[in-house]
């Protein structure tokens, strides 16, 4: 990909080299996945739509260990892959605006914070800058366009044992949601870039998505 999009990390230092790490990060373009499991300083399985193995990057897919989602059902085996995931020390993806859009967290999903209480690993912003252009209906970026990805400082919370209630995760997603917040101002003032804005009418796409586990 740096060959077609030149592509700057940032922050890297900030994803623990070892240990279970879950990688919450916002969603505006097609390419912000492969973008996540190519340049994240771990390896990532990150919950993807059933869908997009079925398309042609579903080799890559297969063989980098993304996690198939059914994203109009509730996914016990996705949910139960992510888990293992982050049990077994590795890195898990997730985008919890659910779907392709602002890029602002705008839309929320609790996947994130459930995976954080279940298993206490820490939660690691990721913000994606320049996978699509301002105002653009282009899903992908022109050949030649920059893209940033800044890694955030962790957030943790406290490991929850079952039960676990609905409101509990949603008091810890508002939590998880405000930090988030916070590192993509800081990404967006630390790399001096804009987000592109909503998908333009008729480019939107059906909820859920990418990365959605809701609770």
């Amino acid at each position: 990909m740096g060959r077609r999009w030149p592509v700057t990390v940032h922050g890297a230092e900030h994803v623990p080299a070892s240990g279970g790490v879950i990688l919450a990060s916002n969603h505006i373009g097609l390419l912000d996945g492969p973008l996540l499991a190519t340049y994240a300083p771990r390896p990532v399985h990150a919950l993807t739509k059933r869908e997009m193995f079925d398309g042609r990057l579903r080799g890559f897919l297969r063989g980098t260990g993304q996690i198939p989602l059914d994203r109009y059902a509730t996914d016990p085996g996705a949910i139960r892959t992510g888990l293992r995931v982050v049990r077994d020390g590795g890195v898990l993806g997730i985008f919890p605006e659910g779907t392709r859009g602002g890029g602002d967290f705008r839309r929320f999903h609790h996947g994130a914070a459930y995976f954080a209480l279940v298993t206490g690993a820490p939660v690691v912003p990721v913000t994606l800058i320049g996978t699509r252009a301002p105002g653009s209906a282009r899903s992908i970026p022109e050949s030649g366009d920059a893209i940033d990805i800044v890694f955030g400082r962790p957030w943790h919370t406290t490991q929850q044992q079952w039960p676990r209630t609905r409101e509990h995760v949603a008091a810890t997603s508002v939590l998880l949601r405000g930090h988030l917040l916070s590192e993509l101002d800081s990404a967006l003032s630390q790399t001096r870039r804009s987000l592109p804005g909503p998908l333009p009418a008729g480019q939107s796409e059906d909820d859920p998505d990418t990365g959605l586990v809701e609770q």
